[in-house]
């Protein structure tokens, strides 16, 4: 395998591109076979006596989670959104769900958004890292207490900079939930490979600008932007009516709206 991807944080969207054009020359088919074989008799050893479920995004790394969940018989699953979602996205998510997807609404709509101001538009990380706290990882811990779950596994990968647990891949939060990120140690190019060996479909998202920056998010949690109006022009280049619906509640949205004028 080449590794031409290094730190996420790191790389340009159009290197990215690159790398999944022209994945068949960075990884082989036997050489993902392998790393699958592995990571399917790990989840299962893991998990083994043990009640766990996947969760999935939507996004490509919780697609290959999801597909080699399935292939180590963990078949349950869920997904957290919120009334904030891009309608193209959620119907392909409709589309492509896997069979046992249980859907949980975490609620924050626009009534929610005009309140919370700050939460537009991330432009530091730990706004954006709010972001997956009070959507993804509050409908994981409502799951996971719902279904009386020993274990969560998640797509998290080091090399997304992303904390899979300390001296290993598994942790148990404050609040009692174990995640588990069987993929913590694959690498960008592996997870392309996948997708592209095994045919996967993959979300809208990844065709739009910065797609594969931005990864899966609610519409207002869009980052890279650099400007406030870029993104309502970026959002607005996606889908217009979620800038004209924001401009009857939200100022910026509105004064983009008016350079059409």
């Amino acid at each position: 395998m080449k590794n031409i991807l290094g730190r996420k944080q790191s790389i340009k969207n159009g290197d990215w591109l690159k790398a999944m054009e022209n994945i068949g020359d960075l990884i082989s088919k036997a050489e993902l076979e392998k790393k699958v074989s592995a990571t399917v008799q790990e989840i299962q050893r893991v998990t083994t006596g043990k009640k766990a479920a996947y969760a999935w995004s939507a996004g490509k790394d919780s697609i290959v989670l999801g597909n080699i969940c399935e292939m180590a018989g963990v078949c349950e699953c869920m997904i957290g959104v919120c009334n904030l979602e891009y309608p193209e996205f959620m119907t392909w998510i409709m589309e492509h769900r896997p069979d046992h997807l249980e859907v949980i609404n975490t609620g924050q709509d626009m009534e929610w958004l005009v309140k919370h101001p700050g939460m537009l538009f991330p432009q530091n990380s730990k706004v954006a890292a709010r972001w997956f706290a009070i959507v993804q990882h509050r409908a994981q811990a409502q799951y996971y207490k719902e279904h009386g779950l020993d274990m969560i596994l998640l797509g998290r990968r080091r090399a997304d900079g992303n904390y899979c647990g300390k001296g290993g891949d598994i942790y148990t939060d404050g609040k009692g939930v174990t995640r588990y990120s069987p993929l913590a140690g694959w690498k960008h190019e592996e997870i392309l490979g996948y997708i592209h060996y095994f045919n996967l479909p993959i979300p809208p998202i990844y065709g739009w600008k910065n797609g594969y920056l931005c990864g899966t998010h609610p519409w207002p949690a869009r980052q890279w932007t650099k400007s406030v109006q870029n993104a309502w022009q970026e959002i607005y280049d996606i889908e217009p009516d979620i800038v004209r619906k924001a401009a009857e509640r939200i100022e910026s949205a509105k004064q983009y709206l008016k350079t059409f004028d």
